[in-house]
């Protein structure tokens, strides 16, 4: 009740591997901030209610007449306004001080030219600064400090799970830590490694092996992988192929699980590597195969993007129809190319 819309601004993962590669092609300076306390921050537009706290009692009211409750002059955590209210205070802010907000992902800020230029990306409450000037960087901290209650916390090492770690050969990112601690809980840590992410024998479809009697074990599991292909592309197949099966999942998919955790202990730290000395420019690949999938006789597109020599985003897809020919699928393919670029 008394609410609009609700929502939390969320960098789009893509965006944040770009701001990357162009931070390590550019030689720009990366920092991050941490906001306190982000929802206490935000204003409130509308009129909203709340119980008193238990255990809180008001001596100097009588005790006759309806029970009291607190207007909130602020928004606190548990409001359905509080994450966008924060949003509105942020971003506030920063156009104020001259941001420009992108219109291809709204978490994202940027100010200024050449060695007055900033970048901004937005992570609910984490924010990465990154540009060539690093007292320009400090005096932004200093800036928003003057606004929020906030930790600076140097240059960028640790972020949503990734592991940025920096070299004279360029910026690795990784979720090291992340794999090694979900090879910790489902007990694969000492197991034999695998030397490929999937059996090539076996065969993944809707009738082979027995169906799962518990399978949120296996719905958790493919959750926790999916959020690993952002820096493992060679996972992402499978995975992918993996969740379309997550309402009813086998005993074979389980396996499948399982030999691809065996294959994650032989490379935890694998990841991306963004090189210094390539170039700033945009390629993308895109093609199709035509009706591959066996259970739904469907085409598959994929495509991938790069900024010089690194891979920034990944993507495939079954096609919503049935292609008749492989020229139709050819089509679709292109169009999917032409999407991307535009969004980019």
């Amino acid at each position: 009740m008394d609410y609009f819309d609700t929502f939390s601004h969320v960098a789009k993962m893509v965006t944040l591997k770009f701001l990357l590669a162009i931070s390590t092609v550019k030689q720009w300076h990366t920092l991050q901030i941490d906001i306190n306390n982000d929802f206490l921050n935000g204003d409130l537009n509308e009129e909203v209610y709340m119980s008193l706290p238990r255990g809180l009692t008001v001596s100097h009211f009588p005790c006759a007449g309806p029970p009291l409750v607190c207007k909130l002059n602020k928004s606190i955590y548990g409001l359905k306004q509080s994450s966008r209210q924060w949003y509105t205070k942020l971003s506030d802010a920063l156009l104020s001080a001259g941001f420009k907000q992108s219109q291809a992902d709204y978490t994202l800020f940027t100010r200024g030219q050449d060695q007055h230029f900033i970048a901004l990306l937005v992570y609910v409450d984490d924010i990465i600064v990154a540009g060539p000037n690093l007292k320009i960087l400090h005096q932004l901290q200093d800036s928003l400090h003057a606004h929020f209650k906030l930790k600076a916390l140097g240059t960028l090492k640790y972020f949503l799970g990734f592991e940025i770690a920096r070299s004279k050969h360029g910026l690795f990112l990784s979720q090291r830590q992340y794999t090694i601690t979900l090879l910790e809980e489902t007990r694969y840590l000492g197991s034999k490694p695998a030397k490929t992410p999937m059996d090539p024998k076996l065969k993944l479809d809707k009738v082979q092996g027995e169906p799962l009697a518990d399978p949120s074990q296996y719905r958790r599991l493919i959750g926790r992988l999916l959020y690993l292909t952002l820096s493992r592309p060679d996972i992402t197949y499978l995975v992918h192929t993996l969740s379309q099966i997550m309402y009813a999942p086998r005993t074979t998919h389980l396996q499948a699980v399982h030999h691809l955790l065996r294959f994650l202990k032989g490379s935890p730290g694998q990841g991306l590597l963004y090189s210094p000395t390539s170039s700033p420019h945009l390629r993308a690949f895109s093609d199709s195969d035509w009706a591959s999938c066996s259970l739904t006789r469907c085409s598959t597109t994929g495509f991938c993007v790069f900024l010089g020599d690194f891979l920034v985003s990944w993507r495939t897809k079954k096609q919503p129809t049935i292609s008749k020919s492989s020229a139709e699928v050819e089509y679709r393919a292109l169009a999917a190319t032409a999407s991307e670029l535009t969004w980019l």
